[in-house]
């Protein structure tokens, strides 16, 4: 027998129905549809428009999808683990509400906040519990209702987040498939760049912060974006020479869905052709922890078993990494 690995065997997704197009955000703040698409990439976001449904309802939707694909027996389940930087509330964790949710009965679960980065931190938590023998079926959940922490009159932000839900179950595998490697990397310079400032304990609620607004996402667009396009490059790259990879080996890259440009930055940079890169950053915008696991979702038909993807990401905080996957099954 082999040496244990962790590999995806199930994606799901949901995205909320309403799409919040570049010509409407035209009404709501000064831009057009040609300079967001041209800077972004984006055409249009998915928003939960029902203030009553919060992030654990994307979630558990993106949970249903792939147990109906998968014909899974929710019980099955041991773990499930939520990356969202919005969770539905504090101090109860999402992931905890979401497995009750889908009848994950036998299952423990917590919440874990990496920013847009968060999906990636979680496959290589979930990809340890299976490679220790301990847990046989972890359910990894992205999710995020960003347009409950964006403000519509602030053009940095708008413009880029949407809301949505991936899922991936990862279990274990004995061919040599799944997660082979990863390189994560964090520095806390970053915590000034990209920020909720009130509503943690540094500052607690208050009605002068809500006066201010300070539990909006506030960023620094440029700052952030060339953070971005060096630390997602440069662990790509490391991952591949640590491999011995070189950019034939790569059947697929999975970029973070930030912004067109570091997408493209990033395959450049490894020398990847674009028809080898997953892009759906027109339909959805930035869905922060969702990004990658829509990925996946949206490309399940073509990827092949044996495929070599490359998954990249880079958040606030900061947080960045690549990880190298092998594909474990054909649709």
């Amino acid at each position: 027998m082999g040496k244990t690995t962790a590999a995806i065997t199930a994606v799901g997704k949901y995205v909320p129905d309403y799409a919040l197009t570049n010509k409407e955000l035209e009404t709501l703040v000064e831009t057009n549809d040609e300079w967001i698409f041209t800077r972004t990439g984006i055409k249009e976001r998915r928003i939960l428009k029902d203030a009553d449904k919060p992030t654990s309802y994307l979630a558990v939707k993106a949970a249903q999808d792939l147990i109906a694909k998968r014909g899974l027996d929710p019980a099955e389940i041991d773990m499930v683990i939520i990356g969202t930087a919005t969770p539905d509330m504090n101090v109860a964790s999402t992931a905890v509400f979401v497995a009750t949710e889908i009848g994950a009965v036998n299952a423990f679960g917590y919440d874990l906040q990496a920013a847009c980065s968060s999906f990636l931190y979680a496959m290589s938590t979930a990809a340890t519990y299976i490679e220790s023998g301990r847990y046989k079926k972890v359910l990894v959940i992205g999710a995020d209702k960003m347009s409950s922490i964006v403000d519509y009159t602030d053009r940095t932000t708008c413009i880029i987040f949407g809301d949505g839900a991936g899922a991936a179950l990862f279990e274990p595998n004995e061919e040599g498939l799944g997660l082979q490697d990863e390189y994560l990397r964090s520095d806390g310079i970053g915590r000034e760049f990209l920020r909720i400032e009130a509503g943690g304990s540094l500052l607690p609620t208050s009605a002068e912060t809500l006066e201010k607004g300070q539990h909006y996402i506030k960023q620094e667009g440029r700052t952030v974006f060339k953070y971005a396009v060096s630390n997602m490059a440069d662990a790509s790259v490391k991952l591949l020479e640590r491999n011995n990879l070189t950019n034939e080996d790569v059947d697929w890259l999975a970029p973070h869905q930030a912004n067109q440009r570091i997408i493209e930055a990033t395959a450049r940079r490894i020398n990847l052709d674009m028809d080898k890169v997953m892009v759906n950053i027109q339909n959805y915008g930035n869905t922060t922890s969702a990004t990658l696991p829509l990925l996946l979702a949206d490309y399940e038909e073509q990827l092949k078993k044996g495929d070599n993807i490359v998954f990249a990401a880079f958040g606030g905080g900061f947080t960045w990494g690549a990880v190298y996957l092998k594909w474990a099954y054909n649709s």
